[in-house]
């Protein structure tokens, strides 16, 4: 029987992104998480950079967790597009990390073997996400895919830990984005393959290939708490940002190869 969908005790948020949103009754419920996959090229990282700045501008604190990408490479990105990132950095609404996977993962070796077992991490002490004194309303993280790579074949101890992760971002309190590379028509949308289970939404984005043309979507595939459209729909990457197109029909294709 299926459980009917439980009211957002925080209300909603809104991407700002042109068309997104319309997918959406009302918003994405406030202080959950939500898994952002994709393939390569597919506009991940677009996407959540171009939220957490709209957020921002609204005067939102805002933080980008790069586990990829540098601080440097990504805000050349939000150059790009013509946002004025500095502005709200030096007001202190958007910060953007980039943190090494593999020195994540020592530390947090480190931290089971402190907790013999009892599995009872101090996940903060491990990340340092969020810098002192400084409070998020949104945050990013890029990527689940970069940090189970540097976990290796231990799945077990990658498991323990994305769970953990996903309860401390709970606990912040934060409406919170996580990246996940998959495959252009994926049928696991995380590495871990638990993680489109733990977070709340999931979020689908496609470039897919038809002939000598790659197409952009994007789908909300699902997201607790909140009523939304249930179709693929057609997405660009103009020099502006990301902008949905509800009511533009894609390559037929994409739903007969998923």
């Amino acid at each position: 029987m299926a459980h009917p969908e439980k009211k957002p005790a925080n209300g909603y948020i809104k991407t700002g992104i042109s068309g997104f949103d319309g997918l959406f009754d009302k918003g994405i419920p406030k202080n959950t998480s939500t898994l952002i996959a994709g393939g390569t090229g597919s506009g991940k990282t677009i996407f959540c950079l171009q939220m957490l700045y709209n957020a921002a501008k609204n005067g939102e604190k805002c933080i980008f967790l790069s586990f990829e990408e540098s601080e440097e490479r990504l805000k050349k990105h939000m150059d790009d597009f013509g946002w004025d990132w500095r502005r709200l950095e030096e007001k202190g609404l958007l910060r953007i990390v980039k943190k090494e996977p593999f020195i994540l993962t020592t530390n947090i070796e480190a931290m089971f073997a402190k907790a013999k077992g009892e599995l009872l991490i101090d996940i903060n002490e491990v990340l340092e996400i969020i810098p002192k004194g400084f409070h998020p309303d949104r945050l990013a993280l890029d990527s689940v895919t970069a940090i189970s790579s540097a976990f290796g074949k231990k799945e077990e101890g990658f498991r323990i830990f994305i769970q953990q992760l996903f309860n401390y971002f709970e606990s912040l309190k934060v409406t919170s984005f996580l990246i996940s590379e998959t495959e252009q028509l994926p049928a696991v949308y995380s590495p871990g393959g638990v993680e489109e289970f733990l977070a709340d939404g999931l979020i689908v984005l496609y470039a897919i290939q038809s002939g000598n043309i790659r197409e952009n979507a994007i789908e909300v595939l699902k997201m607790r708490g909140a009523k939304h459209q249930k179709k693929i729909v057609a997405m660009q990457i103009t020099d502006k940002g990301i902008e949905v197109y509800p009511d533009r029909e894609v390559f037929g294709g994409i739903e007969k190869q998923k």
